[in-house]
C-alpha cells in the first residue's frame, strides 16, 4: 500500500490531503491528534466519509507516514 500525505506549507502541519495507492482524498475534518514515542497521529474524516488514522514517524526528519487504521462509515 502506497501512502503520500500533503500538509500545509510546513512539514509539521496537519494533513490536508492524502493519496492512498492511486486515489487522492481531501481531509474534511481532523477529529483528534496525539503523540506517541517518536510518532504523531491524526484521526480524520476524508471526503469519502470514512475515518482514517494516519501516523508520522517524528524521530527522523521528513518522517514517513503510515496508515494505522481505516474504518468504513456506512450511510444510513
Amino acid at each position: 500500500m502506497k501512502l503520500h500525505v500533503q500538509c500545509g506549507q510546513k512539514p509539521d502541519e496537519r494533513p490536508s490531503r492524502f493519496q492512498l495507492n492511486d486515489h487522492e482524498y481531501m481531509v474534511e475534518e481532523i477529529l483528534d491528534q496525539w503523540y506517541g514515542p517518536g510518532h504523531q497521529f491524526f484521526k480524520l474524516r476524508a471526503e469519502d466519509g470514512n475515518l482514517y488514522i494516519l501516523g508520522r514517524n517524528t524521530s527522523l526528519p521528513g518522517g514517513e507516514w503510515e496508515l494505522v487504521s481505516f474504518r468504513r462509515i456506512e450511510s444510513a
